[in-house]
């Protein structure tokens, strides 16, 4: 699941699209690419671009729940169209993690069998060593970001730090990434409601209900233990 951020409002979904002048026809101008906007929603602009890339997110996640290998394919092709769209609105943290993302999907299909996921419960050792690393990266990044002016930067940087691992996890088909990825998706619907942000959260919504069907699909997959 990649993380998204929706600002905007009716008055200037009208006359602008993130600070840059609409021409008649809806359209913004990008470093030199036009970007168009596809539909408004609760103010927010929501470019075929970012529609796309929402689109393609959704089926990647929803593969991966299956357990289907065909999953990574989506996921590489959503985070190229991310990274672009980020790129094209300046911004290039956002960006710079869909490498991120499009090199775990590279690793998911090379780890991963033809046949798909073949799931398991981590370690103890396993899982406490990821809930320290997790940790560690949250409280460095969120000072990181307040540096650099960004606002809400601990709720931001636990989704940034938690969903990079959260796919790791996924890539190594263990079950906990579907934990994970409840808590993530249920924070960021909390979160971006709080907000304001409401495309965002029931984005997020649409995510924890997945969420919970990939973990339901998994432990189906789960070799029993006799």
């Amino acid at each position: 699941m990649l993380m998204f951020r929706f600002i905007g409002s009716q008055k200037l979904a009208e006359r602008t699209f993130r600070g840059r002048p609409l021409d008649q026809f809806g359209n913004a101008n990008w470093k030199g690419a036009t970007m168009s906007v596809f539909f408004t929603a609760w103010g927010y602009g929501v470019t075929y671009l970012e529609f796309v890339s929402v689109l393609t997110s959704l089926i990647a996640v929803f593969l991966g729940a299956l357990g289907a290998r065909v999953t990574w394919p989506w996921w590489l092709l959503s985070s190229a169209l991310y990274a672009l769209f980020f790129y094209q609105v300046d911004l290039y943290a956002s960006a710079i993690l869909q490498f991120v993302f499009i090199a775990a999907a590279i690793w998911g299909w090379f780890g991963w069998k033809a046949s798909g996921a073949e799931p398991r419960y981590m370690a103890i050792k396993e899982r406490t060593l990821w809930l320290i690393i997790l940790v560690a990266l949250w409280l460095v990044s969120a000072p990181a970001l307040a540096d650099i002016g960004a606002a809400a930067t601990w709720p931001d940087s636990f989704l940034l730090v938690s969903s990079t691992i959260a796919q790791v996890v996924m890539v190594l088909q263990r079950n906990e990434t579907w934990i994970l990825w409840l808590v993530i998706d249920a924070f960021g619907t909390y979160h971006y409601a709080n907000q304001g942000y409401w495309f965002t959260s029931i984005l997020y919504g649409i995510f924890t209900i997945i969420a919970g069907f990939g973990w339901y699909r998994w432990l189906a997959l789960t070799p029993k233990i006799a």
